[in-house]
């Protein structure tokens, strides 16, 4: 009898330490920086497309973005992502690299384009940048390595230069997320991929033999190069891939890729 009353004692006075626990936690300052980090993203990602987009070349030409945004659309439609709110840019230039900013600006190099062998391997890259985006990633790392004060501080002027928002912005198109980071990405876009009828095997592909190019080819490897362990990646894509049951299909219709290449090859 007196085990079952310090049971009941012992289970009320953990219910009243809870509620005094969360009682005190501040929920509107926490609501605030989560607003305020919002709001900072948002600002962030324009401001860092817009210093990108002053020193690169970004492609309108419909035939070379329109099966390019084909391929995004099907990821983002198939796995309940608002197409409208990813800003996709395709850079002419022959880094072979790919990359996620804040607010959901995803930046495409025409490098990275023509060196994927087909569709479904450029899906793939896509799917990989798309789930940094979704999986809160990009703000994590700069986060991380910048600091949220500083961030804020970039985007309100105050003590934040354009070298430093350079460094920053820097930073998301040529170094790597860590480790963990990564594989989550590679996994998100297997199943990114899997739920849009697209086959994951051209992205592990696409890993395994870039990062095998020849060393006259490394210095446009950026996206690889930022990415040391793209072996072992390829390696757990197929492995994870194994578990899947893809139906696999073309988004693109019958020649389009070919005529994406050849636009790419003519773009002056």
């Amino acid at each position: 009898m007196n085990k079952i009353i310090v049971q009941g004692i012992l289970i009320v006075g953990s219910f009243f330490a809870t509620w005094f626990v969360l009682k005190n936690i501040d929920w509107m300052g926490i609501f605030k920086i989560e607003n305020a980090t919002k709001k900072t993203e948002e600002k962030l990602g324009d401001l860092f497309w817009e210093m990108i987009n002053k020193s690169e070349h970004e492609i309108k030409k419909v035939d070379i973005t329109a099966p390019i945004d084909s391929l995004l659309r099907k990821i983002c439609t198939e796995n309940g992502i608002d197409k409208s709110t990813v800003k996709l840019h395709v850079v002419k230039s022959d880094d072979v690299n790919a990359f996620a900013l804040p607010n959901k600006h995803l930046v495409l190099y025409t490098g990275l384009v023509a060196s994927a062998e087909n569709e479904a391997a450029l899906s793939g890259v896509m799917g990989h940048e798309l789930a940094h985006i979704e999986l809160n990633h990009v703000m994590k790392k700069l986060i991380k390595e910048v600091g949220l004060s500083v961030l804020i501080s970039m985007t309100t002027g105050n003590g934040a230069g354009s070298e430093g928002i350079q460094k920053a912005a820097s930073m998301l198109s040529s170094s790597a997320y860590d480790r963990k980071l990564e594989k989550e990405a590679d996994i998100k876009a297997v199943d990114y991929l899997v739920k849009a009828n697209i086959d994951p095997g051209p992205f592990a592909d696409f890993l395994y033999t870039i990062s095998d190019k020849q060393p006259d080819f490394v210095k446009h490897l950026t996206w690889i190069s930022t990415h040391p362990d793209s072996k072992d990646r390829a390696a757990y894509i197929i492995e994870y891939s194994r578990e899947k049951d893809v139906n696999a299909e073309p988004v693109l219709s019958p020649g389009s890729w070919d005529k994406l290449k050849d636009a790419l090859r003519n773009y002056e």
